[in-house]
């Protein structure tokens, strides 16, 4: 009997390998390519080579309906459910280990980009502003927080981030984004305050000899992108914000405070790491909106 997950096991080395997508991209398709095999197991189906259309449009419709999963999906994981098994299946069909691939005639389905979600000047000052850098801890927090804003990091990114690869002296940092990509990404000087605040009150205490992560755990280890969630609900609520705020938001307001201070597209882009520029264009509409709301609230004809 042909061993699909050991078939799935191949796939997901081979994107490792190939080093085509994040640990989080390679884990999303595990989980999705998983779910369709135990959907082929359910109904008897013994090979993927047996999969066709008809197949193919019965899970879909499972898939749609909620019934293999918790409840409705969105759009967005309905789509990245189609892209994860089509390129499963394109894998296959290279390998000659099925004869096509019945997911190539099930079209792209359209997904509507939302505007991210930003803070404000004040709002994200006001975030700093509430730590008490007498506290080691809080001058931990304080320096994880702007450290994503500083330099628009994904929540990962800074997680991961190396010792070796923080450039003090020439305020850099060098950073492993999506797919092993590296980019460098400079930062003001109140940040580098910080960071040797830090090593001064906290790292030094806290790391293990040979520590290889920048930022420590007061359990001693890796920090962890729940972890940093966490403080951040915690420090919103102490900054008086009343909105939730995720870490994402302060890479979503790197990228459109430095565009509303006039920088151009193609650096903002290099800074977050996008591979294309549509991506890095939704925080133009943030700007938009920005210079919209300041001429109507100034102009004279617009009252």
């Amino acid at each position: 009997m042909e061993n699909m997950y050991k078939t799935l096991d191949d796939f997901i080395s081979y994107i490792y390998d190939k080093r085509s997508g994040s640990k989080a991209t390679s884990d999303s398709y595990y989980r999705d390519i998983a779910r369709f095999i135990t959907f082929l197991n359910d109904n008897e189906i013994s090979s993927l080579k047996k999969v066709d259309k008809n197949v193919v449009f019965d899970y879909v419709n499972e898939l749609r309906s909620g019934n293999i999963t918790r409840g409705r999906i969105s759009n967005t994981t309905y789509a990245r459910n189609l892209s994860a098994l089509r390129s499963f299946y394109k894998y296959l069909n290279e390998r000659h280990l099925v004869d096509a691939n019945p997911f190539v005639s099930f079209s792209k389905i359209h997904v509507e980009k939302h505007l991210p979600d930003v803070l404000s000047l004040e709002q994200v000052e006001s975030i700093f502003d509430s730590f008490d850098l007498s506290d080691p801890l809080q001058v931990r927090n304080r320096c994880i927080l702007e450290m994503i804003y500083a330099c628009g990091l994904r929540v990962s990114e800074c997680c991961d981030l190396l010792y070796d690869n923080v450039d003090r002296r020439n305020m850099m940092i060098r950073v492993i984004g999506k797919g092993n990509k590296e980019r460098m990404i400079p930062y003001y000087p109140r940040l580098n305050e910080l960071i040797d605040l830090y090593l001064k009150m906290y790292r030094n205490e806290y790391a293990y000899p040979d520590f290889p992560y920048f930022f420590v755990s007061n359990r001693h280890g890796k920090i962890s992108p729940r972890s940093i969630q966490i403080l951040l609900n915690d420090v919103r609520i102490n900054a008086g914000l009343k909105i939730d705020v995720h870490p994402h938001m302060l890479r979503h307001s790197f990228a459109t405070h430095l565009l509303d201070g006039g920088t151009d597209l193609r650096t903002v882009q290099e800074l977050l790491g996008h591979e294309n520029l549509s991506t890095t264009q939704l925080y133009t509409h943030l700007s938009y909106d920005r210079l919209k709301k300041t001429v109507n609230k100034a102009h004279p004809h617009a009252k």
